[in-house]
C-alpha cells in the first residue's frame, strides 16, 4: 500500500483500503487508492471517468466498488460524496459506518447493536445452504475433527471444537501451526480439517488445511473471501460477511461475529443430524457441572 493511503487512517474507507488491498490486483489497488486518497475529486467522475484516472478499465472499478463492500460503483460514489461533505463540515471522523469520535456510550451501543446486527444478516443472506448441509453431513459422520484458525479466528476455532465436543464429538482446535501440520499428517478419509480465516490468505491454517487435503479429510474454509488462496484446499467453502468494518472496529471483530454464526449454524445442525447421541451426551455434561453452578447454602 502507498504511503498515501497509510496516511488517512482515520476514516472507514480507508480501513477496508487497508484490509483489502493485500488481495487485490494493483490495477484494483490504484483504484481503492485514488478513492482513499480523494473521496470528494473521485465522487465526481462517472465510472469511466475514474477509469481513465486509474488507467483502468471500467469493469476494473466496478469489481475494486464490490470488494470495498458496494453492490456497484453507484453505492460507492454516494459513500465517497457522504464522506467528502462530512471532511468539508469539519465533524468528527467516523469510527465505524455511522460512529463519531465525540458519540455519547449510549449511542456507541445502539450503532454497534444495529452493525452486529447487520453482519449477521449478511452472512446468513449469503451463506450457501448446500455447503452447510455438506460440512454438516461430514462432521456428523467424522472419526475426528481438526479446527484451524490464528488470533480471533483461533477464538472462533475454540469455540466450535469446544461445542462439538459437548454433544460427544472427537474434536480439536490447533493455533500452533507446527502441532496443526503435525497433526494433519495423521488425517485421513472419514475426518474433517476446517480453517477459520477472515481474510483467506493466511499461511498458517492454509498450510495444514492443504496437508489435511492430500491426506484425503474432507476440508472445509469459513472465510470473509471465498476466492483467497485457502480455498484452493477447501471441498466446501462457507462464506461470512466482510463489508462491516472500521479503523475501531476491524477485521478481528466483525469476522468474529460472523464466523461465530456459521459454527452455531454448524453446531445445531450436527446435534440435529446425531440428536441420539447428541442429547445424551450434553446431559452428561451439563450434569458434571452442575454442581459448580449451585449456591452454597
Amino acid at each position: 500500500m502507498t504511503q498515501d493511503v497509510k496516511e488517512i487512517f482515520g476514516n472507514s474507507l480507508a480501513s477496508k483500503v487497508r484490509t483489502l488491498v493485500p488481495s487485490m490486483t494493483r490495477s484494483m489497488q490504484r483504484v481503492a487508492e485514488a478513492v482513499a486518497k480523494d473521496p470528494a475529486g473521485c465522487a465526481a467522475l462517472t465510472v469511466t471517468g475514474l477509469a481513465e484516472l486509474t488507467g483502468t478499465s471500467e469493469a476494473t472499478v466496478v469489481r475494486t466498488a464490490r470488494i470495498l463492500g458496494y453492490p456497484g460503483y453507484r453505492d460507492l460514489r454516494l459513500a465517497l460524496a457522504g464522506l467528502a461533505a462530512q471532511q468539508q463540515s469539519g465533524r468528527a471522523p467516523a469510527l465505524t459506518t455511522d460512529i463519531a469520535v465525540d458519540d455519547p456510550i449510549a449511542d456507541v451501543v445502539a450503532k454497534l447493536a444495529c452493525d452486529e446486527r447487520q453482519t449477521l444478516a449478511d452472512t446468513a443472506a449469503g451463506l450457501d445452504t448446500v455447503q452447510l448441509g455438506a460440512v454438516v453431513s461430514a462432521l456428523a459422520g467424522a472419526r475426528r475433527t481438526d479446527v484451524y484458525g490464528v488470533g480471533a479466528s483461533g477464538l472462533v476455532a475454540q469455540d466450535l471444537t469446544q461445542k462439538l465436543l459437548r454433544i460427544g464429538l472427537i474434536a480439536h482446535a490447533h493455533s500452533d501451526p507446527h502441532l496443526a501440520v503435525t497433526n494433519a499428517v495423521q488425517l485421513r478419509a472419514g475426518d474433517v480439517a476446517i480453517a477459520i480465516t477472515h481474510s483467506g490468505s493466511t499461511g498458517d491454517v492454509i498450510e495444514p488445511l492443504r496437508v489435511a487435503f492430500e491426506h484425503g479429510a474432507t476440508t472445509v474454509a469459513i472465510t470473509g473471501r471465498p476466492d483467497g488462496p485457502v480455498s484452493q484446499y477447501a471441498d466446501h467453502v462457507l462464506t461470512t460477511s466482510t463489508a462491516r468494518e472500521s479503523e475501531l472496529r476491524p477485521a478481528a471483530m466483525s469476522s468474529r461475529t460472523s464466523q461465530l454464526l456459521v459454527v452455531d449454524c454448524l453446531l445445531v445442525g450436527v446435534a440435529q443430524r446425531t440428536y441420539e447421541t447428541a442429547g445424551p451426551a450434553l446431559a452428561a455434561s451439563y450434569e458434571a457441572l452442575a454442581h459448580r453452578h449451585r449456591q452454597r447454602r
